[in-house]
């Protein structure tokens, strides 16, 4: 089996000091990126992290959205998540299965776009707990932490979501003056 290291920082909070300094670099064969959706800074230093090391190493780099790492074994969930500008972002899973592409709504579309019954939860309650509880109520589970273990949980159960020469996911064009 490969030796592989996870990273995952698509939030302010897996971003937080000197990420590097502690990684176990010792023998990875296989790097495995969270791509987003999240914070662009955060993604884009993990990629280029990942990608400049592989070229020393020769390991393999691989992504996975970030998303997966809220994903339950064992029920349908919807990760949604703070896509600024009054737009949210919408993970659907069945279990360990991303259902479809990962998509951005209006407030008001977002009861219309989550099945019913489906069990709500989010990496940003900072700025989004509020509308999350109005719009989806005893459905939604409140805040979840995506992180490196996650993403590894997921893998080890669904590697077909594994992708080679990971971008970040973008969901709105970049920003020209």
């Amino acid at each position: 089996m490969k030796k592989t290291l996870y990273i995952e920082k698509s939030t302010a909070r897996e971003r937080s000091g000197n990420w590097t300094e502690n990684l176990d670099l010792d023998g990875v064969e296989r790097i495995v990126v969270g791509i987003g959706p999240g914070s662009f800074a955060g993604i884009r230093s993990a990629i280029a992290f990942a990608r400049g090391y592989a070229l020393g190493s020769g390991c393999e780099v691989l992504g996975i959205p970030s998303a997966c790492a809220l994903a339950h074994e064992s029920e349908a969930r919807a990760v949604v998540g703070d896509a600024r500008r009054g737009l949210f972002w919408i993970a659907l899973f069945d279990g360990f299965r991303l259902v479809c592409d990962i998509f951005q709504v209006t407030r008001e579309e977002l009861d219309k776009r989550v099945p019913r019954g489906v069990k709500v939860i989010t990496p940003d309650t900072e700025r989004i707990d509020g509308v999350l509880k109005e719009v989806f109520a005893e459905n939604y589970i409140g805040g979840g932490v995506v992180d490196a273990k996650g993403l590894e949980r997921f893998a080890a159960a669904n590697p077909s979501i594994l992708r080679e020469n990971p971008l970040p996911i973008y969901l709105n064009p970049a920003v020209r003056d």
